[in-house]
């Protein structure tokens, strides 16, 4: 179905081109000083990829999901073990005791049968794996669905506060003229108070509005890990669903918290079944080989060669456990695998309500915003004409100063909200590809670099047999932003 749908929208969701090929799971590099300025959303969102905390963390979430499996694995492979010990009597009254001894044994086991626990646990492990990646995918669509709205606000404020200085400077220079035409007895004070007035109210908004587009801007930062360049006007969205009903469909059969969901939910089912394995015999093949030397004192009071001075035994043969009786532990613990599975089960239908809540929100929000574009550029030019029709009645005497004022408001009222409405509408369509699972990194065709593959790190350590491979140390991928030199607890190395 994605296939299809991505040919239907112009192969990527942002008809972003570049190509999308795997990434080698490298050691991580750190990276303490964030890129240059962006300056188009598509550099946003490779940066974003590439260096958002969020979205490096999962990763490292998903590859502890890999280790699970090798851990379940190794539950069915061959274990060795060995011990040594060595003593010496200090006192003994019967002849020939040793008076030292030194011992060294070696048992090799490997499980023949575990009721399935060995296997169901895999296959457990296995599927939260698939649940990790799909958790992955969806923290991907989160963040760059952040990214584009810290992209649009920043773009949505400038626009807002360039409109606002405008505003100041067209009010100073109404306050000028009205002043001067007071001065020769044109106009009266009561003319030039409002005109003093709406000059002051325009510079608090600008103060406002200012402050606000400060806050887009560290947000933007701290979402996409670079300063915000002088941003472009972002590429238009796809051709998205007509309607409610379809993006539904297409987000129930795509979006990733509901495969993830589903994913654990499979896993659950197996955890049942360990538990329920846990009634039933373990038979395992061992050998055991011990080696004991009695250093030297074997004959001790007694002629040289009565006794050996060191003996080896070797053994093999099958153990069998059958815990007959736990006390009601056992089947607490399917009761209890049984309870978690039924609350995964709610769980993903709660998760599937929210995520048809969310597409059929998006996609009214989407079209709302629309409708307010449309509506938005009439009035903005309803606004203009009528603002030079009131200036013009004014210079005949037919409009007072008040008017003017009025009109000027009203046509920058407007001009905010048509910049709102545009913003509103981007965010609100990225939003509905999300929410249908289109708004992942192999479907924006990032072409800043090679996309991350876990399937990498998955066939490195997943089938793992050594016991002394620890992997790369780790380090922050993700950028930091605070100021160079800063002291931080986060400058400290890991111990």
């Amino acid at each position: 179905m994605r296939a299809g749908l991505l040919a239907a929208v112009g192969v990527a969701a942002i008809a972003w081109s570049g190509a999308a090929t795997a990434q080698a799971d490298a050691p991580p590099q750190s990276a303490a000083v964030p890129a240059g300025p962006v300056v188009n959303l598509r550099d946003a969102l490779v940066n974003t990829y590439g260096t958002n905390p969020t979205i490096m963390a999962e990763r490292q979430s998903l590859r502890q999901g890999d280790e699970s499996v090798a851990i379940a694995r190794a539950l069915g492979r061959p274990r060795i073990d060995t011990s040594a010990s060595l003593g010496r009597d200090l006192y003994t009254r019967n002849l020939g005791a040793n008076g030292s001894d030194f011992s060294v044994s070696g048992t090799a086991s490997v499980p023949i049968f575990a009721g399935g626990r060995i296997r169901n646990s895999v296959r457990a492990a296995n599927i939260r794996v698939e649940a990790g990646r799909a958790d992955l995918r969806a923290t991907e669509g989160d963040i760059f669905t952040e990214a584009v709205a810290a992209y649009m606000d920043v773009i949505r404020d400038r626009s807002i506060v360039q409109l606002n200085r405008n505003q100041v400077r067209v009010l100073d220079t109404n306050l000028q003229a009205t002043r001067d035409r007071f001065e020769v007895g044109d106009l009266t004070r009561t003319d030039v108070a409002q005109s003093d007035a709406r000059l002051a109210l325009a510079r608090s908004n600008l103060s406002f509005v200012e402050g606000r587009l400060r806050a887009s801007e560290e947000n933007f930062m701290r979402v996409i890990g670079a300063a915000a360049g002088d941003l472009q006007p972002p590429n238009p969205l796809p051709t998205l669903p007509g309607t409610p009903d379809q993006a539904t469909q297409i987000a129930l059969g795509n979006n990733a918290d509901l495969a993830s969901i589903a994913a654990q939910a499979r896993a659950a089912g197996f955890e049942v079944r360990v538990a329920q394995g846990a009634r039933l015999p373990t038979i395992s093949a061992t050998t055991t080989t011990v080696h004991r030397d009695s250093l030297g004192t074997a004959n001790n009071g007694f002629p040289p060669g009565t006794f050996a001075d060191s003996t080896t035994s070797t053994g093999i043969g099958l153990s069998l456990s059958w815990p007959l009786y736990q006390g009601g532990a056992a089947g607490a613990r399917v009761r209890q695998a049984r309870a978690f599975e039924g609350q995964l089960l709610e769980t993903a239908v709660a998760v599937e309500r929210g995520v048809v809540s969310t597409t059929r929100g998006s996609f009214a929000a989407y079209r709302a915003a629309q409708e307010a574009i449309e509506s938005n550029e009439i009035a903005v030019a309803a606004n203009q004409l009528a603002l030079e029709g009131t200036r013009a009645e004014q210079t005949v005497g037919t409009r007072n100063v008040l008017d003017v004022l009025n009109a000027e408001q009203e046509l920058l009222n407007s001009q905010v909200l048509l910049v709102t409405a545009r913003r509103d509408a981007y965010v609100a369509g990225f939003q509905l590809l999300n929410a249908m699972g289109q708004a992942e990194a192999e479907d924006l065709n990032l072409d800043g670099g090679p996309l991350y593959d876990p399937q990498v790190n998955y066939n490195r350590y997943s089938g793992s047999w050594s016991d002394w491979d620890d992997g790369p140390r780790p380090a922050p991928v993700s950028t930091r932003t605070a100021p160079p030199g800063s002291n931080s607890p986060v400058t400290q190395p890991p111990q």
